[in-house]
């Protein structure tokens, strides 16, 4: 893949790309679906400041996901649209104003194991700023090269033990953290779209 390095690439490159929507069952086949099933919407927010994504770190206390990376966002609240969720979870999340933030795209839906349908909303944040995280909710904010994450040569598939049977998904480990599951799914979706 040619190196992307402004997000005006990264847009053309999404509009000749038919989106397509991905789901923590992509990599596990077996798996039967219930039609009919209720899905929760939420939302995430892929930030974008110079060429790097901002991410989290879950806090460890947390009864849902404790310890793992993530997109800030969450569940959408009465009469939201999924940009106004991604931008309200941000700011409470890690304090990123939304008038610092220009909405690019709304991306596929992803459907999740806990039973969300959360949709990615790449946006580019247009000053620095100092996260200031969501105690109790957040442990760390941190960045890593979009380009990095743009690169599907560095994803992987990997696998564990869930429910009693094995389950696989995508994992894109970036020095100490490792970006795993639904996080690494959208991103994988991403990466994928812009390498086409």
């Amino acid at each position: 893949m040619g190196r992307l390095f402004n997000l005006g690439d990264v847009i053309t490159a999404l509009d000749a790309v038919p989106a397509r929507p991905s789901s923590d069952y992509d990599l596990n086949k077996d798996v039967v679906l219930p039609e009919g099933r209720k899905l929760r919407p939420a939302a995430v927010l892929i930030a974008v400041l110079d060429g790097q994504v901002i991410l989290t770190k879950r806090a460890s206390t947390l009864k849902h996901h404790p310890g793992q990376i993530a997109f800030p966002g969450g569940k959408l609240e009465p009469g939201e649209t999924v940009a106004q969720a991604a931008l309200r979870e941000a700011q409470e999340e890690i304090g990123l104003d939304p008038a610092n933030v220009t909405v690019l795209a709304e991306l596929p839906p992803h459907e999740t194991v806990t039973g969300y349908t959360v949709t990615p909303i790449l946006a580019r944040v247009e000053q620095d700023f100092a996260p200031i995280v969501e105690e109790g909710e957040v442990a760390e904010c941190f960045r890593v090269p979009l380009t990095f994450l743009l690169d599907p040569a560095n994803f992987a598939v990997e696998g564990r033990r869930w429910r009693g049977t094995r389950r696989h998904y995508y994992a894109v480990p970036y020095g100490p953290y490792y970006i795993w599951g639904a996080t690494a799914r959208m991103l994988k979706s991403l990466a994928d779209r812009i390498a086409a």
